[in-house]
């Protein structure tokens, strides 16, 4: 699970690790105890902005955010077919 600084928390951390959850944030600047994380794990954590991105364009598309359909195969038919359609405007 990539997070923000919020998530750094040792007892969170824990809890994850019970379930084999992989906890990725990074520290807080006014942390007391040693650090848990070396920078290996947080080059994932810098790349999280692909996921935030994608999010913030889906949010052009109206019918997704106001989801209008009741039946969510048709929901996630039109979160594939705008995620298509983010594709080929940006890429192609």
């Amino acid at each position: 699970m990539i997070g923000d600084k919020a998530y750094d928390s040792d007892p969170l951390d824990a809890e994850l690790a019970k379930l084999d959850i992989e906890l990725i944030a990074p520290h807080k600047a006014n942390r007391k105890k040693a650090q848990t994380q070396d920078g290996r794990k947080l080059r994932r954590y810098k790349r999280r902005w692909k996921i935030e991105r994608l999010f913030a364009w889906l949010g052009n598309f109206r019918r997704i955010v106001v989801r209008y359909e009741y039946h969510s195969d048709n929901y996630l038919g039109f979160v594939h077919l705008a995620c298509i359609v983010i594709l080929l405007r940006n890429y192609f």
